[in-house]
């Protein structure tokens, strides 16, 4: 019998919230964030930037077997929920999941709760929501800007362009 398929930042919480939701429910833990900026690529900034700064992720290190894992639970649910943290990081977070899982639009839904007690649990389920868009945007601009290499990107751009600031 297929479950359905909750994923949760820590591992603390997935046993307790797997008692709250019963035997038709999986709940396992991303342990965090799974994937960041790399540091390859021209200048190694983990961002193309002949290809307006699109971002290079890669899997955390440590965290291969974790994402292996996770995409075998999803092969065997029915559906994902994600279920981060309903902060900013708690965003990216599903976010990196959705993308490196390779979820859809119609087989996932992004629940989020303030509280560990059954209450809040199942009435998260009656407020799916979508991650953000601008959120995705927000953490992307943030993994930039503190990427170790990133301050470097503007002295190399102006090595590069020498009529970066025109005469006028």
């Amino acid at each position: 019998m297929s479950k359905k398929l909750v994923i949760v930042e820590s591992p603390h919480k997935s046993k307790t919230i797997e008692k709250y939701l019963g035997k038709d429910f999986k709940v396992v833990s991303s342990v965090g964030h799974i994937r960041d900026l790399s540091t390859s690529g021209k200048y190694g900034f983990g961002v193309d930037i002949d290809n307006n700064f699109k971002p290079d992720y890669k899997i955390i290190k440590g965290k291969a077997k974790l994402v292996k894992e996770l995409k075998k639970d999803i092969k065997d649910a029915d559906f994902v929920y994600l279920a981060t943290d309903p902060d900013r990081e708690g965003e990216a977070i599903s976010w990196h999941l959705y993308d490196t899982l390779g979820l859809k639009e119609e087989n996932y839904d992004r629940i989020v709760f303030n509280e560990i007690t059954k209450k809040a649990v199942l009435d998260s389920y009656s407020i799916r929501k979508a991650i953000p868009k601008t959120s995705i945007l927000k953490d992307t601009k943030k993994a930039k800007t503190n990427h170790p290499s990133f301050k470097h990107i503007s002295l190399v751009s102006l090595r590069n362009h020498t009529n970066v600031f025109p005469q006028g």
